[in-house]
């Protein structure tokens, strides 16, 4: 539909824009004046859009369509660059196998698609799984041990590249012959005392440490409670009547419990892939930009918006309601909104 959009027509743009000037520009580029003005005129006639205006002084001031340019035409260009490395990594037999983890908390299905997307890049190439803690698969991941994994936020750490994928909401679980279990949502004050069921606090610190935080801003104050180590050890201490405990949507149930809403707030479990910003198999990013492109076409196939997320504080407070991710400068967990 653009075959006559080539990849010289972004580069060549973005350093104009870059540099706010040809001359500049083409000493960058070692090519001339004249022909860079030749390639800026027939993109922007094609493509019937105005990326620029020169000033009185002869330097190049971006329109709003231009400054747009100069992110996506970096976008661009990086993802032919990581295309290329991944390729140049294929043929030289680099990447025979890959190591993926996930943990307990992260949807299952949500990883399995994830392993499919890469043996759709690359069908020869194994894939070894492995499970555990966000915290055992970070060290992992830079002990290099595994490439990547999906784990639940928040994390921080210079040397990852963390990618957050979705969100999903953080709702009660409790047995269906429960009283509450009538109420189509719960307020906050129905889990005071009753939810007494926490995900063990050493397989993630951080985020306990945040969801006590949450629990007490709503007037939850939770005192004494048993451990769980993985999703179906909470849903076997619930049966057995020790309390509820707070579980990802979706998460598959036994048939003697069911979950509800909490009325007035919006917690969610945020889940994000990470991988080594320097060791890490060629193809990981393509497969990352891959699966996110994924994700935001079955999100938009549900109606749902989409919000972009990158990567530093953990856990905040939210105007939105839980939701999936693709790309911008915040990185969250269980989060809050208040209605």
């Amino acid at each position: 539909m653009y075959d006559w959009a080539e990849l010289r027509h972004f580069r060549y743009l973005l350093t104009i824009l870059e540099k706010q000037g040809f001359r500049v520009a083409a000493e960058e580029l070692h090519t001339s004046q004249p022909n860079l003005s030749v390639q800026a005129r027939q993109f922007q006639e094609n493509a019937s859009v105005r990326l620029f205006r020169k000033s009185r002084n002869g330097r190049i001031r971006p329109t709003e369509t231009g400054l747009a340019f100069i992110g996506l035409a970096r976008l661009l260009l990086e993802t032919r660059d990581e295309v290329i490395e991944a390729l140049i990594a294929i043929e030289r037999g680099e990447i025979a196998s890959v190591r993926f983890g996930c943990t307990p908390l992260v949807d299952q299905s949500l990883f399995r698609s994830f392993c499919a997307g890469h043996k759709e890049i690359l069908p020869t190439c194994s894939i070894r799984p492995t499970h555990g803690d966000t915290a055992h698969l970070v060290e992992e991941v830079l002990a290099g041990t595994v490439d990547t994994a999906i784990v639940t936020l928040p994390l921080k750490h210079p040397d990852l590249h963390i990618e957050e994928l979705r969100r999903d909401r953080l709702v009660v679980c409790l047995r269906r012959d429960h009283p509450l279990a009538s109420k189509v949502a719960l307020q906050t004050r129905d889990l005071q005392d009753n939810l007494a069921i926490l995900y063990h606090p050493q397989r993630h610190p951080d985020a306990h440490e945040r969801l006590l935080e949450l629990l007490a801003d709503a007037g939850v104050k939770v005192e004494e409670y048993s451990h769980a180590s993985h999703p179906s050890d909470m849903q076997t201490l619930i049966k057995e009547g020790h309390g509820f405990a707070l579980i990802r949507e979706g998460t598959l149930l036994d048939e003697e419990l069911t979950t509800r809403p909490i009325a007035g707030v919006s917690w969610t479990v945020d889940t994000a892939v990470i991988y080594h910003k320097q060791r890490h198999p060629k193809t990981v990013p393509i497969l990352v930009r891959k699966f996110k492109k994924h994700l935001s076409k079955e999100l938009n196939g549900t109606g749902s918006d989409m919000i972009t997320v990158a990567v530093q504080t953990s856990m905040t407070v939210q105007k939105r309601p839980p939701q999936s991710a693709a790309k911008v400068p915040e990185q969250l967990a269980l989060l809050m909104e208040s209605k």
